[in-house]
């Protein structure tokens, strides 16, 4: 939310909220404590095209819009009026958008939604002269355009990662002094943490020990206070490349964890990990769901696409395919097992969909794959999360440095805002994999362009 200090009432802000806000955080206006807040009468009209849908932001528009349904009650709420609770300040729509001075639609263009907002907080700024009135927008464009014309605006903050370079990343490299330590880990496959003090107890954590040339790899339980040896196996097929992944793979099939976070950029085998180990436990779950939020091109839904429901979204699916289709290829000599994957798909045994498919289910006893997790916000997460029933794991592939869907970056999406909230719990676990294994080409494009 935007940064708010305590004051006193006589120098309470006011905030006008934008729709990029509203959309992110359907409970935003609770969010800036004594303060007004105040949304302009074209939000309201935004919003009215935002209520119809499926997707995530159809669902915070029309929460919005019952929240102030309930609160105004009979209140006109185009005065102001209390929100409920004593420690909130007051909201209302702000009507008029003819500003005294500058207008916005004059200096940039006229007819533009961002335009006549800025106007209405403008005008807002024009009737309480004496309180300090602070636009908070998603749009960063949106933001400089209103400090250009000498109104304040923040970015809202409710859900941002303070210092996204210094993210949870899931594991901690150790020099010991001691070569017992490593060789006790290889050959006990497991050690006391009596026996060793670690930098990280508080939460599931991946370690590698180095004694000179001699290194083990291990996963510290927090709820079993021990250390166990991270082998090197192959999984359905797929062989990992480097620690990382034998860490990842670690975390997707240790059954004592139900919520797994990968981070990591594109062609460092999130998605492929994740696939296989479903795959690979697929007799333990009723059934494996891969999804992905889709981020229309051009700002089009899939609405404006040709075609049924499946040939609109496949395309946005193809690349969670291509990963089956890898797997598959592992088995070229096991015709058995290819027949035995093309079964899986065909019974829905494995589920391909978009994430807009899920809402309103609950997910029991389900393998459950969300994919570019850095596109959803916070809000969805945590929707998407509480769908989990008994005996479900859901995992979160993702980059946080590579976002399609506008108002939402590294610090703001839902994947970083999940790796920062829930490393301390004793069923989540977080592996960052940073090594490329798509291709020395695919590399050479993220390390030097």
């Amino acid at each position: 939310m935007a940064k708010r200090e305590h004051s006193a009432v006589s120098s309470y802000k006011i905030f006008v909220l934008d729709t990029s806000v509203i959309l992110y955080d359907h409970n935003a206006i609770y969010n800036f404590q004594e303060h007004d807040v105040a949304i302009p009468a074209l939000v309201l009209e935004e919003l009215d095209n935002f209520k119809s849908g499926n997707d995530t932001r159809n669902f915070e528009a029309r929460n919005f819009i019952r929240i102030i349904d309930i609160a105004s009650k009979s209140n006109l709420i185009n005065n102001w009026f209390k929100l409920g609770k004593s420690s909130l300040g007051r909201f209302k729509v702000q009507i008029a958008e003819v500003p005294k001075s500058t207008n916005a639609e004059t200096l940039f263009s006229e007819g533009k939604f961002d335009n006549r907002i800025l106007n209405a907080a403008l005008a807002l700024q024009d009737e309480n002269p004496e309180h300090k009135v602070i636009l908070v927008s998603k749009d960063i464009c949106l933001r400089l355009k209103a400090k250009a014309l000498g109104l304040n605006a923040e970015d809202y903050e409710t859900g941002k990662v303070k210092n996204v370079e210094e993210l949870y990343s899931g594991k901690t490299e150790m020099k010991v002094a001691d070569l017992s330590v490593v060789e006790k880990l290889r050959s006990d496959g497991y050690l006391p943490i009596s026996e060793i003090p670690l930098p990280q107890q508080s939460s599931n954590h991946f370690y590698v020990f180095k004694y000179q040339r001699k290194t083990a790899a291990a996963f510290y339980s927090v709820k079993d206070r021990m250390l166990k040896l991270v082998k090197n196996d192959t999984v359905f097929g797929i062989i990992p490349r480097n620690i990382e992944q034998s860490f990842a793979f670690d975390a997707l099939l240790n059954p004592a964890i139900k919520l797994v976070t990968i981070q990591g950029n594109a062609g460092t085998g999130k998605t492929l990990l994740a696939l296989a180990s479903a795959l690979e436990q697929r007799r333990d779950y009723r059934q494996i769901y891969i999804t992905r939020p889709i981020v229309p091109l051009s700002n089009k839904d899939i609405g404006f696409l040709p075609g049924d429901m499946k040939s609109k979204v496949d395309p946005y699916m193809a690349p969670i395919w291509d990963n089956l289709k890898l797997i598959r290829e592992q088995f070229a000599k096991d015709e058995k097992m290819q027949l035995k994957i093309d079964e899986l798909v065909k019974t829905e045994k494995i589920e391909i969909a978009p994430l807009a498919f899920i809402r309103g289910r609950t997910l029991n006893k389900i393998f459950f794959i969300v994919d570019e997790a850095q596109n959803l916000t916070p809000h969805e997460i945590k929707t998407i999360i509480s769908r989990a029933g008994e005996d479900t794991k859901i995992v979160f592939t993702g980059d946080i440095y590579q976002i399609d869907t506008p108002y939402l970056d590294s610090e703001s999406n839902g994947l970083s805002y999940l790796i920062e909230n829930a490393k301390n719990h004793p069923l989540y676990a977080h592996i960052t994999l940073q090594k490329g294994e798509r291709s020395e080409l695919a590399n050479l494009a993220t390390e030097l362009l």
